[in-house]
């Protein structure tokens, strides 16, 4: 059996994850469903752990929702994050560049080169081009970080000027990476259906869904600040299809 949350799974929050965590396989089991006892963490391929079919409860990421696992897996539902300027279970991209660069608006970035997470990734990658494209302009992912923590690192000393940041996860990096004190935001894409949680193919997704609702209401005060859940909404797959995905520059 695999349950995982790495999405948001940054040092801050993974005590409050376990804690998440047991609180739904509780609920799983009191509801005669099996689940292990702990969350896999540190996983090489997480496309294979996200089609095992022993996969219990994760995170995936839209990009990789729409393109590789819609019909590979069943959706449960997509936190809610309570994000500023996104409806619930939303959520967007943050663009990030150094305070000191003398660029002020998104559009003064024509060209430039670009600190992308990977090339998966729905927030780092795939919504910031497709943003700039329907301004008329062209950013370059030159440089893949493998991490939105390392795209700001990227940014702040100098490797790249540009890089777009999840939302949640800027929100995170704020509290405990001393690198989002020397970048500046310039700019936000349009909200698009949030992260959402996935089970094995053939899983009943209205019991899960019930079973992570409840979990995340009896969330503590702390848990909740430290994970920004406020909810659990239920987002069609339609939704997540719908999303354009831009080609490769």
């Amino acid at each position: 059996m695999i349950a995982a949350l790495p999405m948001y799974d940054l040092p801050p929050v993974m005590a409050a994850n376990d804690r998440l965590w047991a609180l739904l396989r509780d609920g799983l089991r009191r509801a005669g469903q099996r689940a292990p006892q702990g969350l896999t963490r540190d996983t090489a391929d997480l496309f294979a752990l996200w089609q095992s079919p022993d996969l219990i409860l994760s995170q995936t990421c839209g990009l990789p929702f729409r393109s590789q696992l819609h019909d590979k897996v069943t959706r449960i539902g997509t936190p809610d994050y309570g994000l500023q300027g996104c409806p619930p279970g939303h959520y967007r991209s943050v663009f990030i560049t150094r305070k000191d660069d003398p660029r002020d608006h998104l559009d003064d970035f024509h060209g430039a080169d670009f600190a992308y997470n990977e090339a998966v990734s729905q927030s780092g990658w795939a919504a910031p081009l497709h943003h700039m494209a329907g301004r008329g302009k062209v950013i370059r992912p030159r440089l893949k970080t493998g991490g939105h923590r390392y795209s700001l690192m990227a940014v702040a000393d100098g490797r790249a000027p540009l890089a777009a940041l999840d939302a949640l996860s800027w929100e995170l990096l704020q509290t405990y990476h001393p690198a989002a004190d020397q970048v500046k935001v310039i700019g936000y894409t349009d909200p698009t259906p949030g992260l959402p949680y996935i089970a094995a193919k053939g899983t009943n997704a209205a019991l899960w869904f019930d079973v992570v609702s409840e979990a995340i209401a009896d969330l503590s005060p702390a848990d909740r600040a430290a994970t920004r859940l406020r909810g659990f909404v239920d987002i069609p797959t339609a939704a997540y299809l719908a999303v354009p995905t831009p080609q490769a520059a």
